[in-house]
């Protein structure tokens, strides 16, 4: 595919920090054979210099040293490596020295060092300062000697995520280069391939196309929902899941791949069964979906509403989002709805950025709580909507992170009705680092607030008004598209209540 992983937390994107800059690797030869020393410089959390009062350090047990050289008879010495925490602060002269042995596979070493990161990162910016009430520096230790035995990279990475489990906190996670490529993809909105999204069919196991999107390289080609994917560039795709096929899709801008496919209005007929040569291309994924929707008041007049649907909160939402909202506005859309069901989430910018599109003035956004309890607004800056139509925000129980963030300040400085069931209940935020092989890192490093001051962490968000799930549990997006077929919106419930509340709104004269 094009399948890719939609983004389920709210993420400050960040390339490396400053911090890992500090991070080397150096080799130091001897007689006695080489060893490896990484040195990693990072401050201590505040937290930790208002609980300790002298600078403490920290040196790997005689039980440890004694495991750690276990089975090595013979050898010198087991190779080790030393992570030294250190600030320039007289306050903190001393450094915490970790000691731990060094493998000697290469791909499991790579992960010890992928390890050093992931610790350093969430030593200084982790939420909880505690690190869930246990000693984060002892955790490395033990996790680099179950490590050491190791003798592949997913073995070892089974331990990272281990370790980063015992935080308490789901999402702060690891994922695998091949994993943090396909998010990549779904934040960034863009990728070079074809253009077909692309399902392991359940009841056969066999790879069917989803969709084709409008204009690309498979749509061109006279690929169809259902078709049946048996062969990419000659190769069988028998067991193959979606992820890898898509990883065999895609490729360069400017060459090109080869797959036989079998129609799914003709399955089992030997003549339905085609090969096509696809341009692989620059793709763009956007998160938006649109209508016009014409509708008739109580008395009579005949109007249109605007319904847009966010699916995700990648970069490219809040300018998809601004040019959606300008198009309409030149149709002469009196009322929209702006439909945030079973949106996971995504970057946190982008939501706020969308906000913005809504609102004036400096009305604040969100109010974030960091690790040390200090509490700050975020707030526009002599914002200008671009419309002051009537508004109704659909949610329900998939409506997570970005899309609480959104709807809490649209809903609190009175611009928008909610409409819908109760969201998710996720206020915390992640920041996401690319590690130094391919590898991501997901940790949380704020919570989160309504305008309003409303806690959302495993509590959600309420709607004002309430509507049925006729077809909230559907899994398959309407087929609409700009300018294109509503019967699939006509027969949503939800929709129809939220036309229902733009016309008491209309009726009162209360256009936000």
């Amino acid at each position: 595919m094009e399948t890719f992983l939609c983004p389920s937390s709210d993420l400050l994107k960040s390339s490396r920090p400053s911090s890992l800059s500090l991070f080397s690797h150096r080799f130091s030869c001897s007689s006695r054979g080489v060893s490896k020393k990484w040195s990693v410089s990072l401050p201590r959390s505040s937290h930790q210099q208002r609980q300790e009062a002298k600078p403490k350090r920290q040196s790997v047990s005689h039980d440890l040293l004694k495991s750690i050289t276990k089975g090595f008879v013979g050898l010198a010495a087991a190779a080790t490596a030393l992570a030294s925490v250190h600030s320039d602060s007289p306050a903190f002269a001393e450094s915490i020295t970790v000691a731990f042995p060094v493998s000697r596979a290469q791909e499991v070493n790579t992960v010890q060092r992928t390890l050093v990161e992931a610790w350093g990162l969430i030593r200084e910016t982790f939420i909880d300062p505690t690190f869930n009430h246990q000693d984060w520096d002892l955790k490395l230790q033990q996790t680099m000697v179950e490590m050491f035995p190791l003798r592949s990279a997913d073995a070892a990475y089974s331990k990272v995520k281990g370790m980063l489990s015992t935080l308490g906190d789901p999402f702060t996670r690891i994922i695998s280069p091949k994993e943090y490529q396909s998010f990549r993809i779904g934040s960034d909105g863009n990728l070079q391939g074809v253009g077909i999204f692309i399902s392991v069919e359940p009841r056969t196991g066999h790879l069917v196309v989803l969709t084709c999107l409008e204009g690309s390289p498979a749509a061109r080609a006279g690929i169809h929902e259902g078709d049946e994917l048996i062969e990419i560039n000659g190769q069988r795709l028998d067991g193959v899941d979606s992820e890898a096929a898509a990883q065999r899709l895609r490729g360069q801008a400017g060459t090109s791949v080869t797959v036989k496919l079998q129609s799914g209005k003709s399955l089992g007929s030997a003549s339905s069964i085609k090969e096509v040569k696809l341009p692989r291309e620059y793709i763009r994924l956007s998160p938006i979906s649109s209508a016009v929707i014409p509708h008739r008041t109580p008395d009579g007049r005949q109007i249109k509403t605007g319904y847009v649907k966010l699916s995700t909160f990648s970069q490219t939402a809040a300018a998809d989002m601004e040019n959606t909202i300008h198009e309409m506005e030149n149709q002469g859309v009196h009322s929209y709805i702006l439909d945030l069901r079973n949106n996971p989430g995504g970057l946190v910018k982008a939501g706020l950025d969308v906000a913005q599109i809504w609102l004036d003035g400096n009305e604040t956004l969100v109010n974030t709580i960091d690790r040390d309890g200090k509490m700050s607004p975020i707030n526009m800056v002599n914002g200008h909507a671009i419309t002051h139509n009537p508004l109704v925000v659909l949610v329900n129980e998939g409506s997570a992170s970005a899309s609480e963030i959104l709807a809490g300040a649209l809903h609190d400085n009175g611009r928008a009705i909610l409409v819908g069931h109760k969201t998710f209940g996720k206020g915390k935020i992640q920041s996401v680092t690319e590690l130094h092989d391919g590898s991501a890192l997901f940790v949380t490093v704020a919570k989160y607030l309504s305008p309003a001051l409303h806690d959302i962490d495993q509590v959600g968000i309420a709607p004002d008004v309430q509507c049925t799930a006729d077809m909230l549990n559907s899994t398959k997006e309407p087929s609409f598209k700009n300018k294109g077929s509503v019967s699939s919106l006509e027969a949503d419930s939800c929709i129809m209540v939220a036309e229902h509340e733009l016309d008491i709104q209309e009726s009162k004269g209360t256009a936000s």
